[in-house]
């Protein structure tokens, strides 16, 4: 009797799984399903948000500024808008970002009720509302319409894609475009002509450049001295904020981090947790994100390029009382710490076929600039012929005619030869890698106030440079509020520092 009852149970269980709601919920499922499918080969490219995971997205992304746009899927004004909206992530947002590393695209839809107090908090009035801001500030961030000083900027003018991405490019001084594809560029692709991308690769550049020295363990007596001087240089003329500041704190704590007998007393291991926890140019600098120095394949371009933007950024931003300094500091920390062999020993032996004294800023970056073209003829040549250089950004003479006409005053085609306009071309590289990126270091990095928070940070540092070693107090004295005015002070003291006896001239080395 049990059994015939509980037989009767599941004829009854399987009829009414089988009713008409089950059904349609059923349909339901498949087409969300199909839907999903459909949606991963066309997926979504601006990262959708809610209250949970707000502020834990926004604080772990590498991106250097963030658009928010509040919306409700029911309001076909924000249907409408996806499409554009979507059409100017697809640059910033992804792995197949054209530009990654530079704008965090979002979306918060504020219909939906986990929502309410975050979009409450942003004073959300009308759908769609964009926000515009450096990530950090919308952490725990808020805005009101009355506020007068705020660190975030709602977008007004964005009803198009076009018109989102101009407003993008006239805040960053760029030049995006919506045709713009990954490596479909030629060599004059925007991530080469606007240099306005360059400070994330500087910074990461440096913070790489570094990482190889701590992980490798290349600070050693013989080299010591060497990578001081190109600190002190870093401090002065780093054209990024936090690396001066990372680069004056590293300084400061130098002769604690690696004292006179630290490789006899086996201190190495000690100081192993300290060392490997200094941080350049601060924790928050993106990796794996070269934009301007982007290669069409993963083992091109990158590090090598930001290192040479990096010298070329140095070289334009020095006075002519610190030309040979510059110089000595540059090929000293090339041959005791760049680790491609074949690289060091060609740089190392321009660097000692130099016999002159620099005594001009404008000479220095224009032999710089020269080595590097001597660079690129080399290697040209011998990626040609092993099929080993990138396709998309074969190596050329620079700057190409298409970029700096007026640095040209003969140009032989059939012999490859060039007449050069050396002013010509020394006004390129200071704009080029001087005021550009200068422009684009001040609009990313400020304080609550419109301040340098990290000069700021170098003036506190300065004031207790009483307890730190000569070398570096003074330094930081020329990291804070007068870079210039402190710097001849710095120069003419250059034979009483404790370091300066231990340097030699290239030749002696």
């Amino acid at each position: 009797m049990y059994s015939y009852l509980g037989l009767l149970l599941f004829i009854l269980f399987v009829c009414s799984s089988a009713t008409p709601f089950s059904f349609f919920g059923s349909r339901r499922s498949i087409l969300r399903e199909v839907s999903d499918i459909d949606k991963s080969d066309h997926p979504d490219y601006a990262v959708e948000l809610n209250s949970t995971n707000f502020d834990y997205v926004l604080k772990d992304t590498p991106a250097t500024y963030a658009i928010v746009e509040f919306f409700a899927h029911w309001c076909p004004a924000c249907r409408n808008y996806k499409p554009h909206y979507e059409k100017v992530a697809r640059l910033f947002n992804g792995p197949d970002a054209v530009h990654p590393g530079i704008i965090l695209m979002t979306r918060v839809d504020c219909a939906l009720k986990i929502n309410n107090k975050l979009c409450d908090k942003f004073s959300v009035g009308h759908y769609p509302m964009l926000f515009w801001g450096h990530p950090s500030k919308f952490v725990a961030g808020s805005w009101e319409p009355k506020q007068e000083k705020s660190d975030l900027r709602v977008i007004d003018d964005a009803r198009t894609a076009d018109l989102l991405l101009n407003w993008i490019n006239e805040k960053l001084g760029s030049s995006f475009g919506l045709d713009d594809s990954k490596f479909d560029n030629e060599y004059l692709s925007s991530n080469i002509s606007d240099p306005g991308q360059a400070i994330n690769d500087v910074e990461e550049a440096t913070s790489t450049a570094f990482d190889i020295i701590l992980e490798h363990k290349m600070i050693k007596p013989e080299t010591r001295v060497s990578l001081i001087k190109f600190l002190q240089l870093l401090v002065a003329h780093h054209p990024s904020r936090r690396c001066r500041k990372g680069s004056a704190e590293l300084l400061v704590s130098f002769d604690d981090l690696y004292p006179t007998d630290f490789w006899s007393n086996n201190e190495q291991e000690a100081d192993k947790g300290s060392v490997s926890n200094l941080k350049i140019c601060g924790k928050d600098v993106p990796r794996g994100y070269w934009t301007f120095c982007r290669g069409s394949k993963n083992d091109t371009r990158g590090f090598s390029c930001g290192l040479w933007v990096l010298l070329h950024s140095l070289s334009v931003r020095i006075e002519d009382g610190e030309s040979q300094f510059a110089f000595n500091a540059t090929c000293h920390f090339v041959r005791s710490f760049f680790i491609c062999e074949e690289c060091r020993q060609h740089f190392y032996k321009m660097c000692s076929s130099v016999s002159s004294t620099f005594n001009k800023a404008r000479d220095y970056a224009l032999w710089l600039w020269s080595t590097h073209n001597k660079v690129n003829e080399r290697l040209s040549k011998e990626e040609t012929s092993l099929g080993t250089g990138d396709p998309k950004f074969p190596k050329t003479i620079w700057p190409p005619k298409q970029l700096c006409p007026s640095c040209y005053l003969v140009h032989d085609h059939r012999n490859n030869k060039i007449e050069w306009n050396q002013d010509e071309v020394y006004k390129f590289l200071i704009t080029y890698y001087g005021k550009t990126i200068t422009s684009l270091d001040k609009d990313k990095i400020v304080g609550n106030n419109g301040t340098d928070g990290a000069v700021e940070d170098l003036v506190v540092e300065a004031s207790n440079a009483v307890a730190v070693p000569l070398g570096a107090a003074l330094a930081i004295a020329v990291a804070s509020c007068a870079f210039g005015a402190l710097a001849c002070y710095w120069r003419s003291h250059q034979k009483s520092r404790k370091y300066f006896h231990h340097l030699h001239s290239l030749k002696n080395i």
